[in-house]
């Protein structure tokens, strides 16, 4: 269990708190993550940055340094860190030869990341994507594979190469190259607990192990009977041969990695089974490493990555390289400039935009809603986690949470003369920057598009101008997240919600009439998404797990548009406000 919090809201931000503070001497932090302080006389170079969710420490701070990475993104748990996010430590971490990006493959990863390029690429700054696929389990397409363990094999080539002064297109070539050699296949033994949360994300049957495991929460693919550990080996070994790459030589870089809760003296033994089996393969074993490298939290269970080299790839492995929690050779630290007090520059004052009467009272009903939903979502929090957790990573309850916590707060701290527009685009800011996640951002965009589609400059908000608003706001989701109805996502609540809410409006019902009946259909549908298979997002390595079990981010809309029904009705009979 993951005890030590105070808020478990928070926890990602305070451990990373206290994990600057411990290392002052060589990073500092930014918004969003961490850059390594610049070695006195030392070139300037390409800027490798990674990144993802917290929890799964050393990765992703932890490689921050000479040799190895020079920036690290860091989300919540188990989360995508936001757009906003990687932008902030990519700018600070640029040295003027261009930033290679590099996370694994999930989608809010792929989503933020990529959104972040392209503000970077638009202020000048040569801006390229290395995408971690090494997960064997994950998919048979290997571009569809999850990334894992093998993130710190591909992060330190590329790192290597960068310190080495490769340019921009080598840099990449490398990560790219890396990535195409290298394999990973996980066992779980336990399931991990969230800060706060007081059962495991999965559970693993007695005696049982899960294999083919996610590093974010996620179950095994097959649950088997606890091996003894020359099989486990044997198992784990045998997978990774199975999916050698073409061309490979007999050279490999093998990381035998622990989980969060697996005792180094296991790993040692278990390395001290695998070792034989790969040299009795023929394989060249190249600089070993044991240990806690890519983690969980505290999920019982270990992961296998082999890493197959060439000279290039073996090289940038052996290469020396000095962070927190990985150290090749002993590089002083003396060396490292102080880190200097860095001040952020004060946010360029907001005008607010004049609006309307009516854009006024809509933006009045937007605050209230958006403060019953943070209540509504803090009471659902553990229910969507546990909705989540049974094919995907147990996080869209926390992402929610803070999402909308962080909007609740941007409305609360917004004029009271602003209009709908303005109001919902600074929640639907505040949303996408604080939640991250797939989620956080389609919620943000979506919240910006509602309320742009009303307008600050509106004469009037009826509920026909409601439903164009709806449709915004679905169309937005779509457009951004790549999804359809019948995916296995939110749409398959939103989408019916929006047609059902137009037929009402079109038969006269006036809004809240409107929205609580559609908002019924949306709950009913949201159920229905139990018998579908999820064809998109993290959940569709595990489609056969999710069946009878409703999507996660269908159910909380459904939720939400309930309870802003129940504003809206509300409003309407105490005050005869109809939007």
């Amino acid at each position: 269990m993951t005890t030590i919090h105070d808020d478990p809201e928070d926890f990602a931000e305070d451990q990373l708190a206290g994990w600057l503070a411990l290392y002052a001497d060589r990073v500092r932090g930014v918004h969003g993550g961490v850059v390594a302080l610049p070695t006195e006389g030392a070139e300037r170079q390409v800027a490798v940055v990674v990144g993802g969710g917290s929890g799964h420490y050393p990765a992703f701070c932890g490689v921050v340094g000479p040799g190895f990475a020079t920036g690290a993104v860091v989300g919540n748990v188990f989360t995508s860190p936001s757009a906003a996010q990687v932008y902030s430590v990519a700018k600070a971490a640029d040295q003027g030869r261009g930033v290679v990006l590099s996370f694994g493959n999930y989608a809010g990863d792929t989503m933020n990341f990529g959104l972040a390029a392209e503000r970077l690429r638009a202020e000048g700054i040569d801006t390229r994507i290395v995408v971690v696929t090494d997960d064997v389990a994950s998919a048979d397409e290997v571009t569809k594979r999850r990334g894992i363990a093998g993130d710190f094999s591909v992060f330190k080539a590329m790192g290597a190469a960068a310190a080495a002064g490769a340019e921009l297109d080598e840099v990449e070539r490398v990560g790219t190259a890396a990535n195409a050699a290298t394999r990973t296949i996980g066992v779980a033994f336990s399931g991990c607990t969230m800060p706060g949360a007081t059962e495991p994300l999965f559970s693993v049957p007695d005696r049982h192990l899960g294999l083919g495991l996610g590093i974010h929460g996620e179950p095994g693919i097959q649950d088997v009977p606890v091996l003894p550990a020359r099989d486990l080996a044997a198992l784990l070994v045998e997978r990774l041969l199975a999916e050698r790459p073409e061309g490979a030589g007999p050279r490999v870089a093998p990381i035998l990695n622990g989980l969060g809760d697996t005792k180094y003296e296991e790993l040692f033994l278990l390395w001290g089974r695998v070792l034989p089996l790969l040299e009795d393969a023929g394989l060249e074993v190249v600089e070993p490493e044991v240990g806690e490298l890519v983690t969980s939290l505290d999920m019982g269970g270990c992961s296998l990555t082999l890493q197959f080299l060439d000279d290039e790839l073996e090289r940038y492995w052996r290469a020396d390289a000095y962070t927190p929690a990985y150290r090749k050779v002993a590089a002083p630290v003396a060396a490292l400039v102080p880190a200097a007090a860095v001040t952020e520059a004060a946010a360029e004052a907001t005008v607010v935009p004049e609006a309307t009467g009516a854009s006024r009272r809509a933006a009045e009903t937007a605050r209230v809603a958006v403060e019953a939903m943070d209540v509504l979502l803090r009471e659902q929090e553990e229910t969507l986690g546990r909705i989540d957790a049974v094919a995907g990573d147990g996080d869209h309850g926390r992402g929610m949470v803070k999402g909308i916590g962080a909007a609740r707060r941007a409305v609360e701290q917004t004029d009271r003369e602003a209009g709908v527009a303005f109001v919902l685009g600074r929640a639907g800011e505040a949303w996408a920057a604080s939640a991250g996640g797939t989620s956080g951002v389609l919620w943000g965009a979506a919240l910006e598009a509602f309320g742009r589609a009303l307008g600050d400059d509106a004469e009037h908000v009826d509920a026909a101008d409601v439903v164009a608003a709806a449709q915004a706001f679905a169309d937005s989701i779509v457009h951004l997240g790549g999804a359809s109805r019948g995916d296995k996502t939110l749409l398959d609540a939103l989408m019916p919600f929006v047609d059902e809410l137009r037929s009402r409006v079109d038969e006269g019902a006036d809004t809240a009439e409107a929205w609580q009946a559609a908002a019924g259909v949306a709950v009913e549908q949201a159920a229905a998404t139990a018998d579908l298979r999820p064809r998109v997002g993290r959940a569709r390595p595990l489609a056969e797990k999710s069946v009878g079990t409703p999507d996660a981010g269908a159910t909380s809309m459904g939720m939400v548009l309930t309870r802003i029904g129940e504003v809206l009705a509300v409003r309407a009979r105490r005050e005869g406000v109809d939007a």
